[in-house]
């Protein structure tokens, strides 16, 4: 048995937690009893991460990220996603350091948003030598990745599932291809068909400068991005005729990357049009960055109703495998399968059910309430149907008067913010066929 001392984890000889292991506040988890300064201190230890095997892996994870600050780590807060997977991570034993784990993650979500699909590549620690843990038998008797992580993650945070991955440079961020988000949102008082047309125009541009948060001093200068779809649905068991506009709908959309805040601007433009503020043309109008080089002024969306839904990573990867057993897989896949764990899958769908089950609730108080007074409005003053449903999402400053968005005011433009920050020494400019790689690949 091995014990590790200020966030004490025992490990049983197999690698798992013990049943009465861990820290307080862990259901069903003990804390061991503290020393008296004059009394012998038990013999113990720090793990030895040097009598240990390691193994590179895909983790999937899911998260609602409403009450947190984002996905990646802060240097001024520890309320991101980042910091409690690296804390388990650590607490559990499965690495060393965030420094010597081999980390990539496939997307960084914002402030609020959720990930029902987030994938990091990691060396973990495993039970077995290297040529040993692609049979069958290890696999099925290796270390319950998700399992033992779960124990110590919050409630909201769940790992889902592991893929044991034959190269060790596999790379969650730079050999994923595609990443899929949906925004959900109720049906309001939108026109539906508006929104679908303007989301097919979406796909006939590249340069998305006009529908994003340009971080210049971050060093984004290329702001070319590849959606591959887009489209506005109707959820799943929802009936949108008797609902009317509480019937919930989300935008999918499908792109090689995506820019800081590019999905929640293009949300934005979307509910306008949606509202017959603006038609559909004028997403071409945004995207012609020769005849529009400004971006004119306007706030994205609501940052929750965003999630990262699904990524789909290559075969094999672009970085070439170094050591000779790998070597002599370089004809397999680097990609195998993804392993679950029924029990760990029950218990996540304990936990999500009470969570819906909370949400429902709530909101069907909330829809019984509006019942009511939307049959008192029409009862006592005939009025028409009020639909405000997707007025969240939006800024909140009503104007008397709507200005459309071409005719507004101006931000600066990107050669401008370029050429600012070059002059200041703040900025090099990468060269073009570099600058998608050295920048963070999913900021939406």
């Amino acid at each position: 048995m091995e014990v590790i001392m200020g966030d004490v984890i025992k490990l049983t000889e197999s690698g798992e937690l013990s049943k009465d292991s861990g820290t307080e506040g862990i259901e069903g988890i003990e804390t061991m009893p503290t020393t008296e300064p004059n009394q012998e201190k038990s013999s113990s230890r720090k793990f030895d991460f040097s009598k240990t095997f390691k193994r590179h892996v895909l983790l999937k994870f899911l998260y609602f990220g409403w009450d947190y600050q984002g996905f990646a780590c802060q240097e001024d807060s520890n309320n991101t996603i980042e910091f409690h997977l690296f804390k388990a991570l650590t607490r559990t034993c499965l690495i060393e350091s965030r420094s010597s784990a081999n980390y990539h993650r496939c997307g960084r979500t914002d402030k609020k948003v959720s990930a029902f699909c987030q994938v990091i590549s990691i060396d973990l620690r495993s039970k077995f030598p290297e040529k040993q843990q692609f049979e069958e038998s290890c696999l099925e008797k290796e270390i319950d990745y998700c399992g033992i992580m779960n124990r110590v993650l919050p409630k909201n945070i769940r790992c889902i599932s592991w893929m044991p991955i034959r190269n060790h440079l596999f790379s969650a961020r730079f050999d994923c291809i595609t990443r899929t988000y949906r925004y959900f949102f109720p049906k309001g008082n939108l026109n539906i068909t508006a929104m679908q047309d303007a989301c097919k125009l979406l796909q006939r541009h590249t340069d998305f400068r006009n529908l994003c948060k340009m971080d210049v001093h971050n060093g984004v200068t290329n702001y070319v991005r590849h959606i591959e779809a887009a489209n506005v649905r109707l959820c799943p068991h929802q009936n949108e005729s008797k609902n009317k506009g509480y019937a919930m709908h989300y935008l999918e959309i499908k792109a090689n990357a995506f820019l800081w805040h590019q999905i929640r601007c293009i949300m934005t433009v979307l509910l306008l049009i949606g509202q017959e503020k603006e038609e559909p043309s004028v997403i071409n109008e945004l995207l012609n960055v020769e005849k529009n080089p400004c971006k004119p002024q306007y706030t994205p969306a609501m940052g929750f109703p965003l999630n990262l839904y699904h990524c789909e990573f290559r075969d094999k990867s672009e970085q070439k495998a170094m050591s000779e057993s790998q070597q002599g897989r370089r004809d397999l896949r680097d990609l195998t399968k993804w392993l679950h764990n029924e029990n760990n899958l029950r218990r996540l769908i304990e936990i999500l059910q009470s969570e819906w089950s909370q949400a429902q609730i709530k909101a069907t108080m909330v829809r019984s309430t509006l019942y009511d007074l939307e049959q008192l409005l029409e009862k006592e003053f005939n009025a028409i149907d009020v639909n405000f449903q997707t007025s969240l999402l939006q800024d909140n400053v009503k104007r008397k008067s709507y200005q459309k968005l071409m005719s507004r005011k101006r931000c600066e433009s990107l050669n401008n913010r370029i050429e600012h920050f070059v002059k200041k020494q703040r900025l090099t400019v990468p060269k073009q066929k570099d600058s998608v790689e050295e920048q963070e690949l999913s900021m939406p």
